[in-house]
């Protein structure tokens, strides 16, 4: 888990690299945590404000990078090459809000039958990836997504399965692999305004 003070950091450079990023400026350096040196995945989302729509959500689930170089990227990417949108333009800058989730590493779950997959999910506690090898299909899905919209442990399985593109039930094939992780996610609470830590479960 990561501190509210890890949080603001990890938010706090998230914001300034898209800042930079999209006005075309250069990257000032940006302290960050001891612990942000050691390689770890991370997401950042892009959310309008106030209405809450999202706006480009990116991110590194396997820690290929230290942790800052992952925001930085997944900043980058969330703010200008997330195929679902147009890139964020500079007058939006402030109409958006910025929100870091800091990943452990995802496990297989692994069980004796495809049902058993159901209980293995938390919901609030845990993100999902969905992956078929040899169709080269793969989804993720992060914690949050299921809370905010009140999914049970199938509904989530089977949209995730979807954004793997993938049929709904796909989750019950042997060759689906199925992965779980948690996250601590933090967030501004309105463009450039305080760090939060969003509450993701009642443990």
């Amino acid at each position: 888990m990561f501190s509210l003070e890890e949080g603001e950091s990890a938010v706090r450079l998230a914001r300034t690299v898209i800042d930079a990023h999209i006005k075309g400026e250069k990257l000032e350096e940006t302290p960050v945590p001891e612990r942000f040196l050691k390689k770890g995945g991370a997401f950042v989302t892009l959310v309008t404000f106030p209405d809450g729509r999202l706006r480009g959500c990116i991110g590194y689930p396997i820690p290929l990078f230290a942790i800052k170089d992952t925001i930085i990227r997944s900043a980058k990417s969330a703010s200008s090459e997330d195929y679902r949108f147009r890139p964020v333009r500079p007058a939006e800058l402030d109409k958006i809000t910025v929100e870091v989730s800091l990943l452990t590493i995802p496990e297989e779950i692994i069980v004796k039958k495809r049902k058993d997959l159901l209980g293995e999910i938390v919901i609030g506690r845990d993100g999902l990836i969905v992956e078929k090898p040899k169709q080269r299909n793969k989804g993720l899905l992060l914690p949050q997504v299921a809370v905010d919209w009140g999914w049970n442990p199938r509904e989530f399985l089977e949209e995730a399965c979807l954004k793997a593109t993938l049929p709904a039930n796909a989750w019950k094939d042997c060759e689906v692999r199925v992965y779980k992780f948690s996250a601590t996610v933090f967030y501004e609470l309105t463009p450039r305004g305080d760090v939060l830590q969003k509450e993701l479960s009642d443990d």
